[in-house]
């Protein structure tokens, strides 16, 4: 019965694959960050790396979630994927600079990959035949 609404579920896009293929790699990454940032609290910063870890790794579970949305052709995805790429785009902008310029690139990059295969006519359709 499983296999029958498998095949019933249409094929998402390309551009709605690469995507989502994007966000999971971000929501992994950050989870990553979170859990690092877990094990190097410090005893004076208790309550901080606390609430920063436990921050990311929400997020990340958050983006790999949407990412998994995404690739069911969930419209309900498209709202906090859209908006985690903005984000990510100001904060490029704040990272630009002499020293951080990388961090800049790393934040860009993926934003603006998975904003233009968000914004892609056959992405747009089959979220929109989701609805």
């Amino acid at each position: 019965m499983e296999s029958d609404l498998a095949q019933d579920r249409p094929i998402a896009p390309t551009s709605l694959r690469v995507a989502a293929a994007v966000v999971a790699v971000e929501g992994i990454g950050t989870a990553v960050f979170g859990i690092f940032e877990a094990f190097h609290t410090t005893s004076a910063r208790v309550v901080m790396g606390t609430t920063t870890a436990l921050f990311f790794v929400g997020f990340g579970a958050a983006l790999v979630a949407c990412a998994w949305g995404l690739t069911r052709i969930s419209s309900w995805a498209r709202g906090p994927v859209l908006f985690t790429q903005l984000a990510g785009l100001g904060l490029a902008w704040n990272f630009r600079g002499d020293d951080t310029w990388w961090i800049s690139v790393m934040l860009a990059v993926p934003a603006v990959v998975t904003l233009v295969a968000m914004l892609r006519p056959a992405t747009i359709a089959a979220l929109n035949d989701a609805g």
